[in-house]
């Protein structure tokens, strides 16, 4: 009897759901559709706008583009979704609702501001970093850098400036090109064992894996949907044994491949969100994407595992020498942070502070990049511009906030608890950055 008196209560409860709530529902989906058409239509322009799609065809623009970009309908189309969503944000009762409209919001912001950029309409670093991604970067000075540096100097072998003691150290363990594709798989595979460890995947997901040349990028995960990705290295460089381990956790797991999975699984399949099918590249969700594929390396691979893991695994099958592997990944650690060096490269080129002769000699003295890597670099930040802040600063953020909230490394099964939320969620910026 209390069974069906239970029920009964249940579908009572059902039958009574809140009118205005479900009205507000029909609405809130029908401007996610707007939403995502919009963003469709923008990538009918910008090839670089739309990272991801995997929602319904019949969102996807129906008509070809027009030959001139409609800058200002654009604008127009963004500010008045704004405004609707706004709207929502500030009377709904729904938190969920709230959420999806705040977010969508954010994300408008964005579009608004590289619509402008793709007009040639410019601003600064900062502001142009804000506007797209939710925050702008810390600003380091100079004797910040050269305090690493001297760091660095203290560790490396041998004699002469850092920059070549660096070089010389890394190219010892640079991986043979015929080497290069066994040994990223089977860095891959130990990623993938250990996320799978903690999280439960789609029983269907799956990778490529592709080796490019001529890209601006080192690695580029191109999420195609129904949990299956396009993972490409660009060999333009060398790759040294890090960067096997670094680059392939980043762009499969737990990085891009796991967050995407993730989002479509949780958020657009189980929950109906649509807007979360469309992943544009300039918006804050990259400053989530960037910062914990940044910081899932270290969810993956905590303490010492990566230096134990190259030296017992990935170096035998690369038939390299493990002699000095653990001074270069102390190293590595400190060049880390120095990873900020970047930043001011970019915002010296786009305030136009710095030449691009200035910034090459900046990044090679700071970022101990060599030539090669230093013009690649160069190339990225013209092409992407402000975009550099999302792993650096993406990566800071991320790792306090899981901290803070209890998943530090001596609690690690927390961490992978607090970590797999924000993958699975439609994290706001301001989540992040309050104090």
């Amino acid at each position: 009897m209390k069974n069906i008196l239970l029920l009964v209560s249940v579908l009572f409860a059902l039958a009574c759901k809140n009118p205005v709530e479900e009205q507000e529902n029909k609405k809130l989906n029908k401007l996610a559709g707007d939403y995502v058409r919009l963003g469709l239509t923008i990538g009918q322009y910008d090839e670089d706008f739309v990272d991801a799609y995997y929602g319904p065809d019949s969102l996807k623009p129906s008509r070809a583009a027009e030959e001139d970009f409609p800058k200002d309908s654009l604008v127009a189309s963004v500010n008045e979704l704004m405004n609707e969503l706004g709207s929502i944000a500030h009377s709904s009762i729904s938190d969920s609702n709230k959420i999806r409209a705040n977010w969508m919001f954010d994300q408008l912001v964005a579009f608004n501001r590289r619509i402008r950029i793709f007009s040639e309409e410019y601003e600064s670093f900062d502001d142009e970093s804000r506007a797209l991604f939710g925050v702008a970067a810390p600003v380091y000075k100079e004797d910040y850098f050269k305090d690493l540096v001297k760091q660095l100097d203290g560790i490396l072998p041998g004699k002469g400036n850092v920059s070549d003691r660096f070089q010389r150290l890394a190219n010892k363990f640079i991986i043979p090109k015929d080497k290069l594709e066994p040994v990223i798989k089977t860095a891959i595979a130990e990623a993938r064992k250990r996320t799978k460890s903690h999280y439960e995947l789609p029983a269907n997901e799956s990778f490529t894996l592709e080796l490019v040349e001529d890209k601006p990028w080192s690695g580029y995960n191109w999420y195609k949907g129904n949990y299956k990705s396009v993972i490409q290295i660009n060999t333009d460089t060398k790759s040294t044994i890090d960067r096997a381990i670094d680059v392939g956790s980043h762009e499969s797991y737990p990085g891009h491949h796991v967050y995407n999975m993730l989002l479509e699984k949780h958020l657009y399949h189980d929950r109906g969100w649509v807007e979360l099918s469309l992943y544009p590249l300039f918006s804050p969700q990259s400053l989530i994407a960037e910062g914990s594929a940044n910081y899932g390396i270290d969810v993956a691979f905590p303490g010492n595992d990566k230096v134990t893991f190259a030296k017992n695994v990935l170096l035998p099958l690369a038939g390299l020498d493990t002699t000095g592997i653990a001074t270069y990944f102390k190293a590595l650690t400190i060049k880390g942070r120095l990873n900020y060096a970047r930043n001011e490269a970019a915002r010296g080129l786009i305030d136009e502070t710095m030449s691009r002769r200035e910034a090459l000699s900046w990044l090679k003295k700071y970022c101990l990049m060599n030539n090669e890597t230093a013009e690649k670099s160069l190339d990225f930040i013209k092409k992407y511009r402000s975009y550099v802040i999302n792993y650096n600063y993406g990566q800071d953020l991320i790792k306090r906030y899981v901290e803070q909230n209890g998943g530090t490394a001596q609690a690690p099964e927390k961490r992978w608890e607090i970590f797999g939320k924000l993958l699975s969620e439609p994290v706001s910026v301001s989540r992040l950055v309050k104090p």
